[in-house]
């Protein structure tokens, strides 16, 4: 695997070196997005880098601003294999939001074009795959394959909660995103629950 032009993603890729030298070839990283809101879907990302360079800086999606994950993830999106898994909130209410998650990053690796011989998770999820499965707790900030999962799983539910709040704007999920916040409880108060809101989560 060669080296990313960015000094981040060149620290970021030591889990991805050491299984190349195991003979792994195609090795995804996963993460999720939308495992705390109280309305929307859960949204996991997969993504094998295999060599890719890339000019905009790849982190956990939560170190970079909308900006410039937005960027970020268009470059991903040309340049990586890219899977995306989506579960929604009728589905997180009838199973439970941690199966839920792991559905969707079954489902991320499953769209993705390559499949994967090799597959790193952030954090302890741990699901079905045809292919050995390491967790990495805080892998988003060790990983350059799970940093770019984060940004793919952050960007893709982000854009679905906007065009969610063009249906139901007297909650605000423009500026929330569907998580509990102050705002957004009050909105629950004042217009009651919406379709999207997930029945099984506490939403005082």
């Amino acid at each position: 695997m060669r080296r990313s032009s960015t000094p981040t993603a060149r620290c970021l890729l030591r889990h991805e070196k050491r299984l190349n030298r195991s003979g792994y070839r195609f090795i995804a990283g996963v993460d999720e997005a939308g495992r705390g809101p109280l309305a929307g879907p859960v949204v996991a990302g997969a993504v094998i880098l295999n060599g890719c360079r890339f000019r905009e800086k790849i982190d956990d999606s939560k170190r970079l601003s909308a900006k410039l994950r937005e960027r970020a993830y268009k470059e991903i999106v040309e340049k990586a294999a890219v899977g995306v898994g989506i579960v929604g909130e009728k589905e997180i209410d009838e199973i439970n939001i941690h199966r839920a998650t792991m559905r969707a990053m079954e489902l991320a690796v499953l769209n993705l074009p390559v499949p994967p011989d090799f597959i790193i998770v952030d954090g302890n999820m741990r699901f079905s795959a045809a292919c050995p499965v390491k967790a990495i707790v805080r892998g988003d900030s060790q990983s350059l394959s799970i940093a770019a999962a984060s940004i793919i799983a952050k960007v893709t539910r982000d854009a679905i909660m906007l065009k969610l709040h063009r249906r139901y704007p007297q909650y605000g999920f423009d500026r929330h995103k569907g998580y509990g916040t102050k705002a957004h409880k009050m909105a629950i108060r004042t217009a009651g629950l919406s379709p999207i809101h997930r029945l099984s989560f506490s939403t005082r």
